[in-house]
């Protein structure tokens, strides 16, 4: 586990792109319940990952750019593997290896500053949850994958795509508890605000201040830049604990993706140019990667029209 997180320095890290879009869309992979964890269970799988996993470090390592090993185990939480069938052992065991295959990846570019994350996604739908958790609950939910993490190499959690701010209370207490430092990630829909309907700054306030401002840094992800640029008001103090994105590749809303039949792989130069008109306004970014619809394609031009330091 790292004493202190080297994305907070200041340096650049990149991450990786959409996991599961491109395991389905790309390389024709059946993710039931959309859980890339799972295709740790075989070793065809675990090669899989492995090679999407190169494939972003190398991007990473032709820039000397630093690079989080974001975890593929956003499903892999009690809830989604009771819809899996899978066990709270097995559950755990696939954690652990989740992990155990980061710190894999992480021995071949040693030459690189590199970070594991245990990642962690929402007890409920990343778009419409249909039930919310209070922050009590969302804690007990959260601690047991979290404390899976905890026995393991992993030198953070980052909990993507939240959707309301009480679940981030609960996921930033399990993870202080356990004794890991936290990323929280917001996802917005296209007006800029949580699909609660909390705007940014005050889901970024209410978990501030419920845990003591313990979340290492904030990032956004699943949301394309046009849903959220407005809302990033020059000046704002909260906005300056931003120190990640995850951009999707489409402009469409989370409700028109959930219908799509097709990828909306976008434009990824044009993604690129948008992240860096948002640079001036997020001086903390320094965690670039991708969400759904986007690849290696995406990121590399992400990489390349961030602002150098």
């Amino acid at each position: 586990m790292a004493t202190r997180l080297p994305q907070l320095d200041g340096g650049l890290f990149l991450t990786d792109g959409g996991l599961e879009t491109v395991l389905i869309f790309h390389e024709g992979i059946d993710l039931p319940e959309f859980a890339a964890f799972t295709l740790l269970d075989d070793e065809a799988g675990t090669e899989q990952l492995r090679r999407y996993y190169r494939t972003y470090a190398e991007l990473a390592r032709d820039q000397g750019l630093g690079f989080v090993l974001e975890s593929p185990t956003w499903r892999a939480s009690p809830r989604w593997a009771a819809a899996l069938g899978i066990s709270d052992a097995k559950l755990d065991e696939l954690n652990r290896g989740a992990i155990a295959l980061m710190e894999e990846i992480r021995s071949e570019y040693a030459d690189l500053p590199v970070v594991i994350s245990g990642c962690i996604g929402p007890q409920d739908d990343g778009y419409r949850p249909a039930a919310t958790l209070t922050a009590d609950e969302a804690e007990a939910y959260h601690a047991t994958q979290i404390g899976s993490f905890a026995r393991t190499a992993a030198d953070l959690v980052t909990a993507l795509t939240m959707t309301y701010a009480a679940e981030a209370v609960g996921v930033t207490r399990a993870a202080t508890a356990a004794g890991l430092p936290v990323v929280i990630s917001y996802t917005l829909e296209t007006d800029g605000r949580l699909p609660s309907g909390q705007s940014l700054v005050d889901a970024i306030q209410e978990c501030d201040e419920a845990t003591g401002a313990a979340p290492a840094y904030y990032m956004v992800n699943c949301a394309h830049p046009t849903h959220f640029a407005d809302v990033l008001a020059e000046g704002e103090p909260s906005l300056e604990r931003i120190g990640g994105l995850r951009a999707n590749a489409s402009t469409r809303s989370h409700a028109e993706l959930d219908e799509a039949e097709e990828l909306d792989a976008g434009d990824p130069a044009d993604l690129g140019a948008r992240h860096a008109a948002l640079s001036a306004r997020l001086p903390r970014v320094t965690v670039l990667g991708g969400c759904c619809g986007t690849d290696h394609r995406h990121v590399a031009a992400i990489r390349d029209a961030w602002p150098a330091a």
